[in-house]
């Protein structure tokens, strides 16, 4: 299949359309909230589209310009801003380009053959596909980078009765990714493994519906992608929902975090990165690629990640 080059980026978890939970509380403390969501997302999202040439360095004269095409998961948006920065003061000449969404939706505008040269997930699973599946990851260039925890979070101040997965039927309305999404997917195995959903081989195939019902029948918005999530609840129109840690950072004061949700409930979170073969890149574009690659999966990152609440022990 011809691999058609994208120039428009999707950043859809920046575009916060939300389905709504009803109000859960917060007033005027959601409304501030809201309008903190709103100022942050326009940051991001112009940061997130295209990141190229942010450094004052010229390039070498060997030095070949040439673009990447990089698809990451939403919830790296924020850290891979400042991966881009610190790689152009390298590298000024590789204009990077990023496409940020749930690592389901990024793998199949791949398989659809949307041109990518570099793939950051945010599961194992889809970067499985790619690689057995689909044989479009290229051998030697896969790296597990970071682990992640998923949260329970509300609104600081809100007045909910949740303290953490347990109590999440005593919520008024969830914002719950759903099970195409990692982030939903680890969700629903720590309560299955919680015992508050039946056990089976794939907790990413309970529907909504099913664990609304689990959790006795409490309302939950079905959302598209992590930072979806992050932005109901802070937004107000959801009173609670599940996250990774990392998303919380720069929402501090917005957002409580009611439970850290341990390893040994959601499984490892690790997050692969891999070179992806590209029909349409010529050399320039595959060497920067597979150096962006080991650049972001380097010794030198992780203090990067860590400052963003990532775990880099894996």
């Amino acid at each position: 299949m011809k691999r058609n080059k994208i120039a428009m980026i999707i950043a859809g978890m920046m575009l916060f359309g939300m389905a709504g939970c009803g109000n859960a509380g917060g007033g005027s403390a959601a409304a501030d909230a809201a309008s903190s969501v709103s100022e942050k997302s326009e940051a991001a999202a112009s940061a997130v589209s295209s990141v190229s040439g942010t450094s004052e360095a010229e390039p070498s004269e060997n030095a070949e310009e040439t673009e990447i095409q990089v698809f990451i998961a939403a919830s790296l948006s924020k850290v891979m801003e400042e991966v881009a920065d610190k790689y152009n003061e390298e590298h000024p000449e590789v204009k990077i380009t990023y496409n940020a969404d749930s690592s389901g939706t990024l793998l199949t505008q791949i398989e659809e053959g949307y041109a990518c040269d570099v793939f950051f997930s945010a599961a194992q699973k889809q970067m499985d596909t790619l690689e057995t599946d689909d044989q479009l990851v290229i051998e030697g260039t896969r790296h597990n980078v970071v682990n992640n925890q998923v949260c329970v979070i509300a609104l600081k101040d809100n007045g909910t009765k949740v303290t953490g997965l347990d109590t999440l039927k005593d919520a008024e309305s969830i914002a719950l990714a759903d099970g195409s999404v990692p982030v939903g997917k680890y969700t629903r195995t720590a309560l299955m493994n919680a015992g508050i959903l039946p056990e089976t081989d794939d907790p990413s195939a309970y529907t909504t519906e099913e664990v609304s019902e689990a959790l006795g029948g409490v309302t939950i918005s079905e959302q598209g992608n992590v930072s979806k999530v992050l932005a109901a609840v802070v937004e107000g129109s959801c009173e609670v929902g599940t996250t990774y840690y990392s998303d919380t950072y720069g929402y501090e004061n917005e957002v409580e975090i009611l439970e850290t949700i341990g390893y040994d409930l959601t499984g490892n979170v690790i997050y692969p990165i891999a070179q992806i073969r590209n029909d349409e890149a010529d050399d320039a574009e595959a060497a920067a690629a597979k150096d962006f690659v080991e650049f972001v999966s380097s010794d030198e990152m992780k203090e990067v990640f860590q400052k963003y609440y990532f775990d880099t022990n894996v």
